[in-house]
């Protein structure tokens, strides 16, 4: 019987389990590069099947909110190589999630010479942006990214896939979810564009495509995962008329593309689309939204191949023990989810030497 503790093979991949531990933002990475703390956290984690890492930047320009990390300078390279060494040697799997926040950030968060970009110049009417030193600020209307723009951000992700291979990871997410950069191309609301990367479905999805179609030249198929967030409205990237069409569009496409796996949220989710997507899309199934351990059990008979949880992890570096013995989890210090510190993210401490529930 296929159990959450059960091992699988992720394309190349031996995963000994089918726990992912979800991509987080932690905050932790001052100058935008990972430090021994990021260190021990995805450490102390390495007993989940596949790690996914914070959204991490693949350009400057990405870098939206304050002391996330980035992985287009050999300085990053080779902080993040310290961090997929740790998770290797605890025989762990790690991907990096590739995040460009696109009009979700503040010029104050972003290095000297980079800008705010957007598909369109469509103002946030109440998404806010923390800047260290200075609290939380209005965001100011993003730049419409011109064609040239939109090449070079392409050429920038495909730069940064070439360099998490570099820094030893075993391959790569796109974030296409939650009203960050790639999910504002595919939402009619954020994307007013008239050329070729905006308009229909298929002109709206051109942007993931082209930079997955890259990363694939760059590293492989087998490397390369993508996260979709069809129903979230997070960022203020608010439900449209052909939101299921975009999304059994999208699902056809990376089949054909053959990647590892596709990443999807399925909070707010309608049970039909995710019939659709898993009947369009072969490979791995991931699936992610508040999942406990009888929800991912549900899920595997179901739908999905591997179930990721996001804030149980946050507390417990054990969980995949803790699920397996079912025991008690400790709870997050949700205060201290974003500081820059040890406390509230590598201190909560590990179950030992407990017996098994049955």
């Amino acid at each position: 019987m296929t159990t959450l503790f059960s091992p699988y093979q992720l394309a190349n991949l031996d995963l000994k389990n089918r726990t992912v531990m979800a991509p987080m933002t932690r905050s932790r990475a001052l100058g935008n590069k990972p430090n021994e703390l990021v260190q021990t956290y995805y450490a102390q984690r390495a007993s989940a099947g596949l790690i996914i890492t914070e959204g991490t930047s693949p350009s400057p320009n990405g870098l939206g909110y304050a002391r996330i990390p980035g992985i287009f300078n050999k300085e990053q390279v080779a902080a993040w190589k310290q961090v997929t060494d740790a998770v290797h040697e605890r025989d762990g799997k790690i991907f990096i999630q590739i995040m460009h926040t696109g009009r979700i950030t503040h010029p104050d968060n972003l290095p000297q010479g980079a800008q705010v970009l957007a598909p369109s110049a469509v103002p946030l009417k109440e998404t806010k942006m923390w800047v260290d030193g200075k609290g939380s600020l209005d965001i100011p209307v993003a730049k419409e990214m011109t064609a040239e723009d939109i090449r070079l951000t392409i050429k920038e992700h495909i730069e940064a896939a070439k360099n998490a291979i570099k820094a030893g990871f075993d391959g790569v997410e796109l974030h296409g979810a939650n009203g960050y950069l790639v999910k504002q191309f595919l939402n009619p609301h954020t994307n007013q564009r008239t050329d070729a990367y905006g308009g229909s479905v298929a002109n709206r999805s051109r942007f993931l495509l082209e930079i997955v179609k890259g990363i694939i030249g760059a590293i492989g198929k087998e490397k390369v995962g993508v996260r979709l967030s069809p129903y979230s409205t997070f960022n203020e990237t608010p439900v449209y008329a052909d939101v299921d069409e975009t999304y059994d569009y999208l699902s056809k496409q990376l089949n054909d593309l053959d990647i590892a796996y596709l990443h999807v949220i399925t909070q707010s989710l309608p049970n039909d689309l995710l019939t659709t997507i898993r009947k369009n899309f072969t490979n791995t199934l991931i699936v992610a939204g508040d999942y406990n351990a009888d929800k991912a059990r549900e899920a595997l008979e179901d739908k999905a191949d591997l179930v990721a949880f996001g804030r149980p992890f946050l507390a417990n570096p054990d969980l995949v023990q803790r699920l397996q013995k079912k025991l008690p989890f400790n709870q997050p210090n949700y205060n201290l989810l974003y500081s820059a510190e040890a406390e509230g993210y590598t201190d909560y401490p590990v179950f030992e030497n407990a017996p098994v529930l049955v």
